[in-house]
């Protein structure tokens, strides 16, 4: 009898577990632990044409039947509660699966991805609820699931309920949501990467076994675990993991938006956070029960489950208009310059994204423009020592252009506007008819006087 201790639990003792998981097991793992095949007396086996008449789902990266096969049993591929599609995520995280939901305490990403595109299609889901416990897994494919994710918001509202962990690629996930619920024990973070090599060359010397590796290829036997490890190998091995945290962090922030950027999300050095700790850092946006506020997401009237947020709601993505080079901080240089990009009119891109005061209402992408000018703009202001919350701001509706103007009244009203006027750029500078350069002008003459 091999493995004692596990025979031990699985045969001759009550089992409270459902009998095609306990045939399963025992036809996979029998023979290791008895040493001999497994036969089952009592339990009606399905027959070779049953399984025939159920074939396995197709997976792959451009096309599944997995969300079809629910369907098709006339099911969806996961729970709808008053409208609110939730998407189990909890587990063992792996890219490869062809299953819907946790299977033997794991979940894949291709389960995930599928559940969430049947639920982007169907009319009857007014939102999706990311229902996540796990503390991570597979690298591979973790963030392209992410993008679909951030995406997603895109159509409907999404909403991450922590319990009782979204750790490692489980937080990668849950970032991409628009709002993050964490219960007060419930822990997030561990913006990290590791990797584990095993030496088993100590073992192999004692029990006298030679292992000899022939290869072709310098790199082709790289970290095996019959030979310690090279430190030239770890180095490399270190730099890639680097890498990837980089595009661990560069992930989160394009979920998070200005609420956890990445240089933030590289600072915790994978630390893991609880509860207050972890919204006071960005991690999370509300400290709640995950069962209510989930009915309060559900019991939002529809076209409002959108959810309020301490920060700015939006993600700043990139235009084809770059950001401004960065400023040296010298106090002959900082002010000035930065309040001409301040006073420069805003860029052509973010100008056409943005409604006419007339239009009723904006699209997705232009509210994102506009709440990413908002943010920019402040950040710009703070650097000037003019304080404004982005959050109000958005939240209030102000325009950029009411909000530079802003700055320029509180700079003038300590005489540095005609500093401003003097470093703006040459472009601004000429537009005569900038009601936002004309008010600065005005406000530094009077300020001189």
């Amino acid at each position: 009898m091999h493995h004692a201790q596990i025979a031990q639990r699985a045969f001759n003792t009550p089992l409270m577990v459902d009998p095609a998981k306990a045939m399963v097991f025992l036809s996979g793992l029998g023979p290791r632990i008895t040493g001999r095949e497994i036969t089952f007396h009592g339990i009606d086996l399905p027959s070779a044409g049953a399984e025939q008449a159920t074939p396995p789902a197709r997976v792959s990266l451009f096309g599944n039947d997995l969300a079809q096969r629910h369907q098709r049993n006339g099911a969806q591929p996961y729970a709808v509660i008053d409208g609110i599609a939730v998407i189990e995520i909890a587990g063992t995280l792996l890219h490869r699966g062809a299953w819907i939901g946790q299977s033997s305490g794991l979940t894949s990403y291709e389960g995930i991805a599928a559940q969430l595109q049947a639920a982007l299609a169907d009319p009857a889901v007014r939102g999706v609820a990311l229902d996540i416990d796990s503390f991570g897994g597979e690298v591979a494919g973790a963030f392209d699931l992410a993008d679909r994710i951030l995406a997603a918001r895109a159509q409907k509202p999404v909403q991450a309920f922590v319990a009782e962990h979204a750790l490692s690629a489980g937080y990668v996930l849950a970032s991409q949501a628009d709002q993050i619920i964490l219960p007060r024990t419930g822990a997030v973070g561990s913006i990290g990467v590791v990797a584990l090599h095993t030496d088993m060359s100590g073992a192999l010397d004692q029990k006298g076994i030679a292992v000899t590796l022939i290869h072709a290829g310098a790199h082709k036997v790289d970290a095996n675990p019959y030979q310690p490890l090279p430190e030239a190998m770890h180095d490399q091995m270190q730099r890639e993991l680097e890498v990837v945290r980089f595009l661990f962090a560069e992930t989160v922030a394009a979920g998070r938006g200005d609420r956890l950027t990445q240089a933030a999300a590289m600072a915790t050095e994978a630390a893991v956070l609880r509860g207050a700790d972890a919204i006071a850092a960005g991690l999370a946006d509300e400290l709640a029960d995950p069962v209510t506020a989930f009915r309060s997401f559900a019991a939002a009237p529809r076209g409002t489950t959108s959810p309020s947020r301490k920060g700015p709601t939006m993600t700043i993505t990139p235009t084809d208009t770059p950001n401004p080079a960065p400023v040296a901080a010298s106090p002959a240089t900082t002010g000035p310059a930065v309040a001409a990009q301040i006073v420069a009119e805003p860029p052509a891109a973010a100008v056409a994204a943005a409604p006419t005061p007339e239009t009723a209402t904006m699209t997705a992408d232009a509210v994102r423009a506009e709440a990413a000018e908002v943010a920019q703009v402040c950040a710009q202001a703070a650097r000037l020592g003019v304080a404004i919350d982005a959050a109000d701001a958005v939240t209030r509706g102000l325009k950029p252009e009411a909000l530079r103007a802003r700055v320029l009244a509180d700079l003038a009203a300590r005489s540095d506007a005609a500093g401003i006027i003097a470093t703006a750029p040459a472009a601004a500078a000429a537009s005569k008819d900038s009601p936002i350069i004309a008010a600065a002008k005005k406000a530094a003459t009077d300020a001189r006087r």
